[in-house]
């Protein structure tokens, strides 16, 4: 079996999406690709969470073609290879439908930066992209385009959800805990008055303490 210690991480990963009610049933990926080889480790397609091991994970090349595993691959795969392709820095992927960062993504808004823990996360807005089909590349072509330049490591999809990237695969699930956390925040806020963003210059600064200072070093 290729690869079992990125299929450890990435099977033990996904339970973290139902226990933070980032998606419903069998909705919603993660993937990770291996610095060594390139090669891309993601969700069985259809799998309930529940069922997944490491050895039902897929494990593809950067062109989404089966190298190791006996089921298909998430209908997203030629999205997320396509992100890995054009974004050397991301080293793992999550998408989710969750449900108030997904209620953004319908009405195509972005989600502005409201909270200091949006600051230090994102440095400012998540941006919302536009809309395309599952099942082919231009999902993560509308990803690329989104971040390209920007400090979010998270960006939604028109009336579909929520990809986010990082370093590993565990940074890109905090990415995506974190997006649903602060879109829930934004969504009540509006319900009590007008949003108040936080002004340029302080993200900034919020952003820098908390890439550079905040924890353990």
């Amino acid at each position: 079996m290729l690869l079992p210690q990125l299929r450890e991480e990435v099977c033990r990963l996904h339970a973290e999406l139902p226990k933070n009610d980032l998606v419903a049933w069998t909705s919603g990926n993660i993937s990770a690709r291996d610095p060594a080889t390139g090669l891309v480790v993601i969700k069985p397609s259809g799998l309930r969470f529940d069922d997944l091991t490491p050895a039902s994970m897929v494990v593809t090349d950067l062109r989404g073609r089966v190298i190791d595993g006996d089921l298909a691959p998430s209908s997203d795969t030629a999205s997320h290879c396509y992100i890995y392709r054009h974004m050397p820095g991301a080293h793992g992927l999550a998408h989710t439908h969750s449900r108030y960062a997904t209620a953004f993504a319908v009405v195509g808004q972005s989600i502005p930066c409201v909270t200091t823990a949006m600051a230090d996360e994102f440095g400012g807005a998540i941006p919302c992209a536009g809309f395309a089909l599952i099942g082919g590349e231009e999902i993560g072509a509308l990803v690329v385009e989104a971040l390209r330049g920007q400090r979010s490591p998270a960006a939604l999809l028109r009336n579909h959800g929520v990809f986010t990237i990082g370093a590993s695969a565990e940074a890109a699930v905090k990415a995506a805990v974190m997006t649903e956390d602060n879109a829930a925040i934004a969504w009540t806020a509006r319900q009590l008055g007008e949003l108040i963003p936080i002004a340029q210059e302080d993200v900034d600064s919020l952003y820098e303490r908390y890439q550079t200072v905040y924890g353990q070093r």
